[in-house]
């Protein structure tokens, strides 16, 4: 029989073994629940993109059908990894609210886990990792993006520069092919990043091929089945071109000035990694090891910076969640030089970035709590409004076809009717598939051609039996019913529903 002095040596022996273990279960843990309280604060106020996400997944989980209303077939979702995997959560839990909460949260835990072994590889402090995670966390312009495709973004680009970094060519390329379905433009994120290993040439083709393995056969379906391989909103967000004075370029000063407190402490990270780059620049060309080090991060910073490039060039309009590659990267850098300088200086970083976070969590509370609105919205009403719009809205349309006022995701997720828009209804896009055409140099027509090349030139757009309209003053005689909206970027205004032929009228010559 063994004395109980052996059995108590070998428990204390057995101790610190696990103590690593319960620490590197720590951080995930941590994630997690820091994520599902945040999902759970956020989850009254997602944007209304986020619920045309939402609504394709409920329609494909509930009626296996690829749109944004069950009326009509569409290509509108720019992610369509998050559509698929939204959908099949949605599938097992039958809330599509819900399953953006689990999506969320487990691409938040991976994430930590990518930043612990990118941390771990390049001999930064155990830090790093949790100070990256908060940082990404609580940014507001990020915040007000949770139920898109930005968090499957970080994650992929995190994973890429980790398997980049390992000289892992298979599991990389399988990565980008990820990448290419969470969002196409992520593609030149991740080719800056295999780009910047040396050597970057070997196991070229193995990461070619495994990321091509991942991505074609979705490409293929969507382009034979759906008439485009890369969603339509490429080609409806560049025909909108800019808002009044701001494009992309400037977006951020028109966040800046609607929403200020907010707005300067998302786009900080891009002011500061432009100065922290230039000083990386400096170290490393005088030969410094820790520069060295970082040169990963650098990267991604880069990858970052021309992402912005790249978009100005598109000219599209400066919808906030676009922003959102190049405040990941620059964050993502600035988290490592304030975790890679010298120990005597890392306390002030760190207490700097420390002091970020809880002006991310002050900016996002003082409104108080549960708030309306998300920290950066340029929706026209709240979710809440619009979804109790929606609900009325289908007693009253009762099976007829409804024109929206510009915005349709909370509205179709709540109406589950037959609303007409750019984003249901495929008919409504070939204007804009031809004006793109028409702006476009000979190269990108003939990839506009490609792309469009199984695209059914013949439907005809939806032709409503109700239009919904915003007005300042009180809604016309013929409305059919009107609600009060109000919102930080517009202000207050009258929804209505009026039929067709009563728009028709008042927009006729005549009239």
């Amino acid at each position: 029989m063994r004395s109980a002095s052996a059995e108590l040596a070998k428990a204390a022996g057995a101790l610190p073994a696990a103590v690593p273990v319960a620490r590197s279960w720590a951080l995930p843990v941590g994630a997690a629940a820091a994520s599902a309280l945040v999902f759970a604060l956020v989850s009254h106020h997602l944007i209304d993109d986020t619920y045309i996400t939402l609504s394709y997944a409920k329609n494909l989980a509930f009626h296996a059908h690829w749109g944004l209303i069950e009326q009509g077939t569409a290509n509108t979702a720019t992610s369509p990894l998050n559509v698929l995997a939204l959908g099949a959560v949605t599938f097992v839990v039958r809330d599509a609210i819900l399953a953006a909460g689990i999506v969320f949260v487990v691409a938040q835990v991976l994430l930590v886990l990518g930043l612990r072994r990118l941390g771990e590889r390049t001999g930064l402090p155990p830090a790093f990792a949790p100070l990256t995670f908060a940082l990404l966390l609580v940014n507001p312009l990020l915040l007000s993006s949770i139920g898109l495709e930005v968090a499957l973004g970080a994650t992929g680009v995190v994973w890429a520069l980790v398997h980049a970094g390992e000289r892992h060519a298979g599991r990389l390329g399988v990565v980008i092919g990820l990448l290419a379905l969470v969002r196409i433009d992520l593609l030149l994120i991740a080719a800056v990043l295999f780009a910047a290993r040396r050597d970057f040439w070997v196991g070229i083709w193995r990461t070619t091929f495994s990321a091509l393995a991942v991505m074609l056969p979705w490409f293929g379906f969507s382009w034979l089945v759906l008439g485009s391989a890369v969603p339509d909103t490429l080609v409806i967000k560049i025909s909108q071109q800019s808002w009044g004075p701001f494009s992309f370029t400037n977006g951020p000063l028109l966040y800046l000035r609607n929403f200020p407190a907010a707005a300067a402490l998302s786009f900080l990270p891009l002011l500061l990694a432009a100065a922290a780059g230039a000083g990386w620049i400096v170290l490393y060309r005088r030969g410094s090891r820790t520069a060295r080090r970082l040169t990963p991060f650098a990267a991604l910073a880069v990858a970052g910076a021309l992402h912005y490039v790249a978009y100005s060039r598109l000219g599209v309009p400066p919808y906030h969640w676009y922003y959102a590659p190049s405040i990941i990267g620059a964050t993502v850098f600035l988290a490592a030089v304030a975790s890679a300088v010298p120990e005597h200086v890392r306390r002030g970083t760190w207490t700097a970035a420390a002091a970020v976070v809880a002006a991310g969590v002050a900016v996002y509370a003082v409104p108080g709590l549960p708030r309306q609105f998300a920290p950066i919205a340029s929706n026209h009403a709240s979710t809440t409004e619009y979804r109790e719009i929606g609900q009325e809205l289908a007693a009253i349309a009762h099976g007829r076809k409804v024109e929206t006022a510009g915005e349709v995701g909370a509205l179709a997720y709540a109406c589950d009717c037959e609303l007409v828009d750019e984003f249901s209804d495929r008919g409504a896009v070939d204007p804009a598939i031809t004006e793109t055409k028409r702006r476009s140099g000979e190269v990108g027509r003939a990839l506009l051609e490609a792309n469009f090349h199984n695209f059914d030139h013949s439907v005809a757009p939806i032709s409503p039996d109700l239009v919904l309209a915003t007005t300042r003053r009180a809604p016309p005689p013929a409305a059919l019913a009107s609600w009060r909206i109000d919102s930080p970027w517009v202000g207050s205004q009258n929804l209505y529903l009026v039929p067709a032929h009563a728009v028709a009228l008042t927009r006729s010559p005549s009239g």
